[in-house]
């Protein structure tokens, strides 16, 4: 199954560039928070609509093959977001080899979130 992030597209890039992405969410990293935030499809919508409907940089979805994830050694939990409702928690950085697609992403005219992939 996969599972999805979103991030601004330029911190993607210079993280796939190095090889790791340590970004947890907007603005704290894997180290601050010691996991990376994920989300299933249907969820990811209402977290970019909290996390970056502000955002003025460009945006992307990273969706990654839990699969790959859990075969590495790297702990993927589900867990309580607070209100009862699990989301996929990644306990280590991500290899760019699990990323199965990067999509341009961003909000429409009325404010709800979309992306190509």
């Amino acid at each position: 199954m996969a599972i999805f992030h979103v991030t601004e597209g330029e911190t993607w890039a210079a993280a796939a560039r190095a090889g790791s992405y340590r970004m947890s969410t907007r603005g704290a990293t894997l180290d601050e928070v010691g996991f990376i935030h994920a989300s299933t499809q249907e969820q990811l919508p209402a977290v970019a609509g909290f996390l970056y409907s502000d955002a003025s940089e460009s945006l992307v979805v990273l969706e990654l093959d839990d699969e790959a994830i859990t075969t590495a050694g790297v702990p993927l939990r589900w867990e309580d977001g607070g209100d009862g409702e699990l989301f996929p928690h990644i306990y280590g950085a991500i290899d760019p080899a699990w990323v199965v697609a990067v999509s341009p992403a961003g909000f429409d005219e009325r404010g709800r979130f979309g992306w190509s992939g």
